[in-house]
C-alpha cells in the first residue's frame, strides 16, 4: 500500500474540498469495498476521505410514506432500530443476513449503493422499495441509480447522503448466502404495494436488476404458488467458481418464492 493523505472533514462542504484537492481521491465509509482495493493495489487513491466525521449522515426516521436512513447509518443500527422494525421489518431481517458482526457493526448504507457491489444486498432492497437516493448534489430513483457492475449515477465527487424506502404492505428478502463472505450468491427482495409488486435480484448478474415477469405474476396473486417454476433467463447471469448462470437461475426461482412466503 503507498503512502496517502488522509481527511476526516466534519461536513459535506469540507468532504468535497478535500476529494477535489488534487490527484486522485476516494471517499471511505466502512471500508469494506475499498480497503481490499487498496491492498490489491486495484485503487491507488493520492487522498482518503473518511466521511466518519460528517455531521449529518447518520440517522433514521420516518416521513409519510417513506423511511428515510442517513448514509453512514451502519447494518446493525438498522438491524435493531425500532422505527424500521415497524415500518419496513423487511429491511430488518435483510441487515440481519449481512456479513457477520464485525461487518454488520463498521459497514455502511452508503458505503454498499455507492460501489454497487453485485453481490450486495442493499441494492436489491432500493430497487424493490421504490427507494430515492439523495446525494449532496440532487436525488435519483434507485431505478435510475444502479447502473451495472460497480458502476451508479453518481459523478466523480458526489456523496450519497441519505436513502428513503417507500414504505410497502409488506416486504421480505431471501439470500443463498457464500458461506465464507456471506455475499448473496443470489438474493431476492419483495415488495408488495397497493399499486403493485415490485422484485429485486441480487447477486445473480453483473448488477442488481429487476424482474418483471415476477412482479407481474405476484401482482394478480401475491403467492408463492404464483411464480413456481417461473423462469428466470440465465443468458445475462453470471458464472463463476460459485456457481453458474443456470443455477443462479434456479436459485433466483427458489429465494423469490421464500421471500414471498415470508411477506
Amino acid at each position: 500500500m503507498r503512502d496517502f493523505e488522509y481527511a476526516r472533514p466534519a461536513s459535506l462542504a469540507d468532504a468535497a474540498s478535500a476529494f477535489s484537492g488534487g490527484g486522485e481521491a476516494a471517499f471511505i465509509a466502512g471500508g469494506h469495498t475499498l480497503l481490499p482495493a487498496i491492498k490489491s493495489r486495484l485503487r491507488m487513491p493520492d487522498t482518503l476521505v473518511d466521511l466518519a466525521g460528517v455531521a449529518g449522515l447518520t440517522g433514521i426516521s420516518s416521513d409519510g410514506d417513506r423511511l428515510w436512513i442517513g448514509a453512514m447509518t451502519t447494518h446493525a443500527t438498522v438491524a435493531v432500530d425500532a422505527t424500521v422494525a415497524a415500518k419496513i421489518p423487511g429491511l430488518t431481517g435483510m441487515a440481519k443476513l449481512i456479513g457477520d458482526p464485525q461487518v454488520r457493526n463498521r459497514g455502511t448504507l452508503g458505503g454498499v449503493i455507492a460501489n454497487n457491489d453485485p453481490a450486495a444486498d442493499y441494492p436489491a432492497a432500493l430497487l424493490a422499495l421504490d427507494a430515492i437516493v439523495d446525494t449532496d448534489r440532487g436525488s435519483y430513483a434507485a431505478d435510475d441509480y444502479f447502473q451495472g457492475m460497480f458502476a451508479t449515477a453518481l459523478a466523480d465527487g458526489e456523496i450519497v447522503t441519505r436513502v428513503g424506502f417507500r414504505v410497502p404492505l409488506a416486504s421480505a428478502y431471501a439470500k443463498f448466502r457464500h458461506p465464507a463472505s456471506r455475499y448473496a450468491v443470489v438474493g431476492v427482495y419483495v415488495a408488495r404495494f397497493a399499486d403493485g409488486v415490485r422484485v429485486g435480484v441480487t447477486g445473480a448478474g453483473p448488477g442488481a436488476f429487476r424482474w418483471p415477469e415476477a412482479e407481474a405474476a405476484l401482482a394478480t396473486d401475491f403467492s408463492a404458488a404464483a411464480v413456481a417454476g417461473l423462469p428466470l433467463d440465465p443468458a445475462d447471469l453470471n458464472t463463476d467458481i460459485h456457481a453458474g448462470a443456470e443455477y443462479r437461475a434456479h436459485l433466483a426461482g427458489v429465494m423469490l418464492a421464500d421471500a414471498v412466503k415470508a411477506a
